[in-house]
């Protein structure tokens, strides 16, 4: 009794074609798996900007210490979302390890509301906003936005070398000013003075 099976007559040429098509069907599956493995392998060592920018505020040293350990000092205000700090963490990356012994590099991420003290301290109303502290702690300069790697290091080689820097705003102690002057008297034509002209 014979079984439910066709006979199958192939023929050489059609077992050559197959074999052909089996061997391009293996090439290209061999391929893609090869493609894949190196773009998940690229993929995985490729560090997102905001893990560069988390990793590096893990390694930054807490302001208390930065401020109090007798080295100068570069601040940065951040977050996570900003893409000029994002764009800046790899030059960021390798300035502060080129710099980590002479320097202390501090970063407060301006989401975290135990910073609001420094944020208000420092005027940050833009990020990022680095403060920059001689070896006593006290605030010397600032700088506010993305800034290019060669502006950034001309300011770290002159805060270790205790020279003023070049490309910051200056900030220091300032002394309280009262006006000697006598207060103007308002000219009724004055629009300042539209107050004094209505009648009670």
């Amino acid at each position: 009794m014979a079984v439910n099976s066709p006979e199958v007559n192939t023929t050489p040429q059609q077992q050559s074609e197959s074999t052909n098509g089996n061997r391009i069907r293996n090439f290209l599956i061999a391929l893609v798996a090869i493609a894949l493995t190196f773009a998940l392998s690229f993929g995985l060592r490729t560090e997102t900007p905001s893990g560069a920018l988390n990793a590096q505020a893990e390694a930054s040293l807490p302001l208390e210490v930065a401020l109090s350990n007798g080295k100068p000092t570069m601040m940065e205000f951040y977050a996570d979302w900003c893409t000029s700090c994002q764009a800046m963490a790899e030059d960021l990356g390798e300035l502060k390890q080129e710099y980590a012994e002479p320097l202390n590099f501090v970063m407060l991420n301006v989401d975290n509301n135990k910073w609001l003290p420094e944020i208000t301290r420092y005027r940050v109303d833009g990020i990022p906003h680095f403060v920059f502290f001689n070896q006593q702690g006290e605030a010397i300069a600032q700088t506010i936005g993305e800034q290019p790697r060669p502006i950034l290091e001309a300011n770290l080689k002159a805060l270790v070398a205790s020279a003023p820097l070049p490309y910051t705003q200056a900030a220091g102690q300032v002394s309280q000013f009262e006006s000697r002057m006598a207060p103007a008297k308002a000219s009724p034509d004055d629009p300042r003075s539209h107050s004094s002209q209505v009648k009670q």
